[in-house]
Order: structure tokens, then C-alpha cells, then sequence
């Protein structure tokens, strides 16, 4: 069975998508490092490009996501919305056991800002025993719709981890200061 990884990234704004002198979201912050480590550990590791990052709309996100293999070895990491992507899908896909999960400063829309159905689902509170760990990542300075949406899975999800950093803000390069991110590395090939 092939070692799987899928990074999937955030949403962010038009503004972002279309300057040219800013990476594509899949090539962008931590992405493209955490891929390359990955790689040369062994993994298949994808960043896919979703179309129209800066506007989710969740057939077009699943459809990206599924074109990749995911078994039981996936690595399955997600950057805010692509975060929240993740736990729908997970929550979604209830017969799906998969490898490691990474939220990273996950978004799930609460009061529903910038999206409609996107975050319309069910949040199935054991959808990590589907996994071989589950961890959530979050700064103690994120905007407050990403605590807000903390918040909410830490509140109804059972049998997750959180490891909260101190200002790492949204986890981009802008806050962090560097596109490296061993905590995360460690924490999907341990």
C-alpha cells in the first residue's frame, strides 16, 4: 500500500489569488517544506491547487481531494479552510480510516462570513477513532473566527490533541517568520 500525504491549504482572499507577486496557496507558508519533507521520507506527498480558493465551494474542494489515493497510511493535513475541509470530509466519510490528521489553525465558518454550505454538516465527535491520531494546531494570537472554530471542535470532538502555540498567528510565513514547521512534521511521521 503506497504511503500517501495531502496538504490541502486555506482560502484566502481575491486580494491574495490574484497578485502575481504572491505564491498560489498550495506553494505558499509551510506547504511546499512540509511536502519536500515528507517526500524524501518516503511519502507521496501532494499539495493539490483547489480552483478558486478565495471562494469554497465544497464539490469542487472534494472533488480536487479525491483525485488522490487515501488509504489507511494517508498523512492528511489541512492549513484554516482546507482544516475545515478535512473534518467535513472526515465527518462525511464515516467508513473512511485513514493515517495522521493536522488541522492547522482550522476554519469552520461559524458565523458563516464567507461561506454557505460549505461548513454544512454534521460534527461527528469520533471521527478521530478513524485515525491514528489526530492533533490540532493553534496559535494563542489567530483571528477570532479561527478560535471561534477551535472552539467548537475542541468542545465536541473526543480523542484529539491540541498543542497551542504562542504568536504564531495564522501559521503563515507573515507571523511565523520562517516556511519550516517541525512541530508538524513530527507530529504526522511519529
Amino acid at each position: 500500500m503506497r504511503r500517501t500525504a495531502i496538504i490541502i491549504h486555506g482560502a484566502p482572499n481575491g486580494d491574495e489569488v490574484y497578485n502575481g507577486h504572491v505564491p498560489s496557496p498550495s506553494n505558499h507558508h509551510w506547504l511546499p517544506w512540509l511536502q519536500k519533507q515528507l517526500i524524501v521520507r518516503g511519502y507521496e506527498a501532494h499539495t493539490p491547487e483547489i480552483p478558486n480558493p478565495h471562494e469554497p465551494h465544497y464539490p469542487t474542494w472534494k472533488r480536487e481531494f479525491e483525485r488522490y489515493e487515501i488509504n489507511e497510511e494517508s498523512i492528511l493535513v489541512g492549513h484554516s479552510c482546507g482544516g475545515g475541509f478535512l473534518v467535513r470530509w472526515l465527518c462525511d466519510h464515516p467508513h473512511v480510516t485513514v493515517g495522521k490528521v493536522a488541522l492547522v489553525a482550522p476554519w469552520i465558518d461559524i458565523e458563516r462570513t464567507r461561506t454557505t454550505e460549505f461548513f454544512n454538516f454534521h460534527l461527528d465527535p469520533e471521527f478521530p477513532t478513524r485515525t491514528r491520531g489526530t492533533a490540532l494546531f493553534n496559535s494563542d494570537n489567530d483571528g477570532r473566527s479561527i478560535h471561534t472554530s477551535v472552539e467548537r471542535i475542541m468542545s465536541t470532538v473526543h480523542h484529539i490533541q491540541y498543542r497551542e502555540f504562542h504568536n504564531y498567528g495564522h501559521f503563515c510565513v507573515e507571523d511565523t517568520g520562517t516556511i519550516e514547521f517541525p512541530e508538524l512534521l513530527e507530529f504526522v511521521t511519529t
